[in-house]
């Protein structure tokens, strides 16, 4: 049972290890997808910030008219327009509407990006309530905000910086009296993002871990219930015979010698001896005398019928029986059984006279021969009946209370 809560204890703690694990390292995972999706957006707004200096520098660019997209102009800048020859005509494209121009080609690459502000030249690049919540935070010190946004769509990861006033910046904005270091507005960057693309190989490799763990617990608990079994086993059983050993004995006879004491029932005690085994072993070796031995044993064992009966070796070629709630006739009954059962399985012993086989000499004792002060007692007894047996020419049953010198109450 012990070993069935353990393996349960065990394996309770690896689902909690595991369960910490995929903790652990579903949050590190969450972390570096926050720090790697906030490093790109941060790239990206940065290169906006270079591209619109480098065209802020030069005071805006020049392009073909043709090639514009239709649209309002982001600020009114003037003589815009250079005709160069009767086919070409370049207009002037400030860093707002390039930048405007750029976004409309990252789109084809899932990219969004444009210039928001809370006072814009073009209503293009004004704020929604949500951003303008943000760059109200951008006044007071926040530096930049990113954040996963996910639809029943899609999900995307919003990053949104501010736009801070440059020098260069102040010969389109100068009507606006900003001065440097002013945020004049910010850049929001939007890409698109999967939320948790770590989150089904992490849980299948966690759920797999868990998995394999619980086997292995199951097969060493299994293995290891299995090798206490035989312990216990070894313990309380002979390893030769497979009936009980005499550790086992002993517990048994102070149970019911206890519990015979305590119903008044008679308790009976039968000690078996196997006649001339020294001569059997020196005849037919020490192998055919172990097998003797579980022959024996397991006869001895097979003539008890009542579920209560109790046979242990005692030690070397000698066993013992026990016998709850048994009269004196009873227990000789079971030891005439006993005996003639030996008889029948017809182990030749050539040095056993006079039927030249294996017989035995069994002494009898019960509680009610005389008063007994422990169990000691009465195993005292069924020595001395088992030795009356083998004075009298073995083969044979006797009983402590037809000894002529015991005390008979």
């Amino acid at each position: 049972m012990k070993i069935r809560q353990n393996t349960f204890f065990v394996s309770l703690l690896w689902i909690l290890l595991i369960t910490s694990s995929f903790a652990w390292n579903y949050t590190q995972a969450k972390r570096e997808q926050e720090r790697l999706a906030l490093h790109t957006a941060r790239n990206l707004f940065n290169h906006i910030i270079f591209t619109c200096r480098w065209n802020a520098r030069y005071g805006g660019v020049y392009v073909p008219v043709s090639k514009t997209p239709a649209g309002e102009p982001s600020m009114p800048v003037p003589k815009d327009t250079i005709r160069v020859n009767a086919s070409l005509s370049l207009t002037r494209i400030d860093p707002a509407l390039m930048t405007q121009q750029i976004a409309e080609i990252a789109k084809e690459n899932n990219i969004r990006y444009n210039i928001i502000s809370s006072h814009p030249i073009n209503s293009m690049t004004k704020a929604t309530a949500e951003e303008e919540i943000v760059l109200h935070k951008f006044e007071k010190g926040l530096q930049e905000e990113g954040k996963f946004i996910t639809t029943a769509e899609n999900s995307s990861f919003s990053y949104i910086a501010p736009l801070k006033v440059k020098p260069v910046c102040l010969q389109c904005h100068d009507k606006q009296k900003y001065k440097e270091g002013d945020i004049m507005g910010g850049i929001r960057v939007i890409l698109p993002y999967a939320r948790h693309p770590f989150l089904d190989p992490l849980l299948f490799a966690h759920i797999g871990i868990t998995l394999m763990g619980l086997l292995g617990i199951l097969v060493a608990g299994i293995r290891l219930s299995r090798a206490y079994a035989i312990i216990q086993r070894q313990a309380i059983f002979d390893a030769l015979t497979g009936i009980p050993n005499r550790l086992n004995f002993a517990e048994h006879i102070v149970k019911e010698f206890s519990r015979s004491s305590r119903t008044k029932e008679s308790l009976a005690v039968i000690m078996c001896d196997i006649d001339h085994f020294k001569a059997y072993n020196d005849t037919y070796g020490h192998n055919s005398g172990d097998k003797c031995l579980q022959k024996v044993a397991q006869t001895i064992k097979n003539s008890l019928v009542r579920p209560g009966d109790f046979c242990a070796r005692y030690g070397g070629e000698e066993f013992v029986v026990i016998l709850a709630d048994t009269s004196y006739k009873g227990a000789i009954h079971v030891a005439e059984r006993i005996r003639f059962n030996i008889i029948k399985l017809q182990i030749a012993h050539e040095k056993s006279l006079p039927l030249q086989l294996v017989t035995l000499s069994l002494g009898i004792a019960t509680s009610s021969d005389q008063p007994l002060n422990s169990y000691e007692d009465l195993l005292k007894n069924a020595d001395a009946a088992l030795y009356e047996a083998k004075r009298k020419g073995r083969n044979r049953v006797e009983s402590y209370s037809d000894i002529p010198s015991s005390p008979i109450m």
